[in-house]
C-alpha cells in the first residue's frame, strides 16, 4: 500500500486544531463551484451546511461577484450585490466534503460549535473531453469544466480579555507647577479677631 502525501496550497497555523478535506476532479462547475466557496468562506461549519441547504431549497441564493453572467435577484440584495443564483450540484458536493470535514474534525476532538471554514479554494482540473456529433459527419469537442476543492476548518480560541495595567501617569511642566503651588502654599485661614467687619 503505498501512502500518498496530499499537498495542499497552504497549512494551518495550528494543525491540532485543524481538520482536512479534499476533492479531486470532481464533476461539478468551476465558476458555480468558485462562487459558492467564497460565499461560505469564514462561516461557521454548522451554518455554512444550513446555508447550502437553504440554496439547494431556494430559500438563500449564492451571489455571483466574480463570474457574474446571470439575472438579477431580491435574494442577493443581503450580501450587497444584484445577481445570484442557486447552483444545486456545486452545493450538493460541498455539503458531502463538509460532512467529510466535520468528522475528521470530530475524530481529532474539536468542538465542532468553535469551528470555522478558514481556508477553501477552487482549483481548474483537466478538462473532461467526450465528442460530439454534428451533420455532414462533423465532430466537435464537448468538454466538462471539472474542478479540484480543498478546505480546511480551525477551532477557534476563546477570545480572554487582557489583564488592564495601570498606566503611569504623565504631566505637564504646568500640571507639576500647579501641584506643586498646591502642596507648598497652605490654605489661608481667616481669623474672627482680625476679620474687618462689613466685609
Amino acid at each position: 500500500i503505498l501512502n500518498i502525501m496530499v499537498k495542499y496550497s497552504r497549512e494551518p497555523a495550528v494543525p491540532t486544531k485543524a481538520a482536512k478535506a479534499r476533492g479531486d476532479d470532481m464533476r461539478i462547475h468551476y465558476k458555480n463551484t468558485y462562487e459558492v466557496a467564497a460565499a461560505i468562506r469564514g462561516m461557521q461549519l454548522e451554518k455554512a451546511e444550513k446555508y447550502l441547504r437553504d440554496v439547494i431549497d431556494h430559500k438563500q441564493c449564492v451571489p455571483f461577484r466574480k463570474h457574474s453572467t446571470t439575472a438579477r435577484t431580491a435574494q442577493a440584495h443581503p450580501f450587497h450585490v444584484t445577481q445570484g443564483r442557486w447552483p444545486k450540484k456545486p452545493c450538493e458536493h460541498l455539503l458531502d466534503l463538509l460532512e467529510n470535514v466535520r468528522s475528521n474534525a470530530d475524530a481529532k476532538g474539536l468542538d465542532l460549535r468553535k469551528t470555522y471554514i478558514t481556508h477553501i479554494q477552487v482549483n481548474k482540473a483537466r478538462k473532461g473531453r467526450r465528442r460530439g456529433f454534428k451533420a455532414h459527419g462533423r465532430i466537435k469537442d464537448w468538454c466538462a469544466s471539472n474542478c479540484h476543492v480543498e478546505l480546511f476548518v480551525t477551532e477557534k480560541a476563546e477570545n480572554v480579555k487582557k489583564a488592564e495595567e495601570e498606566k503611569a501617569k504623565h504631566f505637564s511642566k504646568k500640571q507639576l507647577a500647579r501641584m506643586k503651588l498646591r502642596v507648598g502654599k497652605p490654605a489661608k485661614k481667616t481669623d474672627a479677631n482680625t476679620a474687618v467687619p462689613g466685609k
